[in-house]
């Protein structure tokens, strides 16, 4: 689904694309002093698929295992699978996989809203209502402190860019930025007065969903040239190495006449004293920024918990390096390269994984939330990017803004 902004407004100093870089090492580790086997499941060896709209073309340029399959989550977003060459890990064993991508990032625009402009809540199809305001994932719709919050915040408004604005107000106001090794859900976000970028987003698009405004979740990266930070996570069970990257989270939600927007609270060029800034000035509208997966309804509050659990209680580890470097176009891979492109097997994922920036909805470079199975969790961890300990791990603490 495509459509363009109406009244939008170029961002400043954006005149051509901007390619880049990014490459992601993983490794996972069962020490020699390990006692127990670490069976991968398929999560372990998925990895995500950047979307692709008129903001950015991402593809897949190279990898270290053979692709095995190709499916879309539950959360709408393209994934691949990795045939790895061992199904299992015994004490003293590791197996390490990177992937390359290539990102061609566009000069953007963004709708210019006018809050008289805005139209009402009744205005909002019912589709989007029926698939984005319901409980769902992190989302407590039905929370009954959170719902109380949400109409003492909206009270009698219908315009939903002003009842945006006044959520996005209270929040700035009311919840100070902490960062955590877990994510929160929203009532404990509530609770607590504290959060970082993806806590405040889960609130956010709580209180909208409750208000019968849709929303959702995205995350994307962000390269930052002088970013250079290796960290350990979870009892020393994760250790991170951030090299001229960050990763971020904001929310996405619609608004009549202009549609889907993103809004940032927290990385907000010019802050947030204006409160529509969170639309017009977030990460997302600047070409640094890669738009990667979204959530929907996935529980990654859930899953990272539960992966932090795993890892700990099994004594199993994850290393993993992300690097983001200002490139030029590069040039056709050669057919003698071991590492075969994804095109090879056509697979440019188009927008259809969701909507586009320019036009119904704004979808980013999400950490690919894990589906929370009930089967066995004896036998395997998604870490790599199909779990939190990616998402949390990775700095959407970075971003004080």
């Amino acid at each position: 689904m495509t459509a363009a902004f109406q009244n939008s407004l170029a961002v400043e100093g954006e005149t051509q694309d901007v390619g880049y870089t990014i490459k992601m090492r993983v490794t996972y580790s069962n020490p020699v002093n390990g006692t127990k086997i670490w069976n991968f499941t398929e999560e372990e060896r998925t990895i995500g698929l950047f979307m692709n709209n008129t903001w950015q073309r991402v593809r897949l340029t190279s990898y270290s295992y053979p692709l095995e399959a190709l499916k879309v989550d539950e959360n709408g977003n393209s994934i691949a699978v990795l045939s790895f060459p061992k199904s299992e890990l015994n004490p003293g064993e590791n197996v390490s996989f990177t992937v390359t991508y290539y990102a061609l990032s566009k000069p953007r625009s963004i709708p210019n809203v006018i809050e008289n402009e805005s139209e009402t809540l009744e205005r909002i199809p019912e589709d989007l209502s029926q698939k984005y305001c319901k409980e769902a994932g992190p989302w407590l719709v039905e929370n009954p402190e959170l719902r109380e919050l949400a109409y003492s915040i909206a009270k009698n408004e219908t315009r939903v860019l002003t009842i945006v604005k006044k959520i996005v107000a209270w929040i700035n106001q009311n919840i100070t930025y902490t960062v955590h090794e877990v994510p929160m859900y929203p009532n404990e976000t509530y609770a607590e007065r504290r959060g970082d970028c993806d806590d405040k987003a889960v609130l956010f698009v709580t209180l909208c969903r409750i208000y019968k405004i849709p929303a959702y979740m995205q995350i994307g990266c962000i390269y930052m040239p002088t970013m250079r930070r290796s960290e350990t996570y979870w009892e020393g069970h994760v250790t991170s190495i951030l090299k001229q990257i960050g990763w971020h989270g904001w929310a996405i939600v619609y608004v009549p006449p202009w549609g889907w927007l993103p809004v940032d609270l927290t990385y907000v060029i010019d802050g947030l004293d204006d409160p529509l800034n969170a639309i017009k000035r977030g990460a997302v509208t600047i070409q640094e920024t890669i738009q990667y997966l979204n959530i929907t309804q996935t529980d990654y509050v859930a899953s990272s918990r539960e992966d932090r659990s795993f890892l700990v209680n099994n004594n199993f580890y994850v290393y993993i390096e992300d690097e983001m470097i200002l490139d030029h176009p590069p040039e056709p891979p050669s057919n003698e390269n071991r590492d075969k492109p994804l095109s090879t097997f056509d697979l440019i994922v188009a927008a259809t994984v969701g909507l586009t920036l320019t036009g119904a909805s704004v979808i980013v470079f999400v950490i690919h939330a894990r589906k929370v199975k009930k089967s066995n969790r004896g036998s395997g961890i998604s870490v790599r990017h199909v779990s939190t300990v990616y998402f949390k791990v990775y700095g959407l603490v970075t971003f004080k803004k």
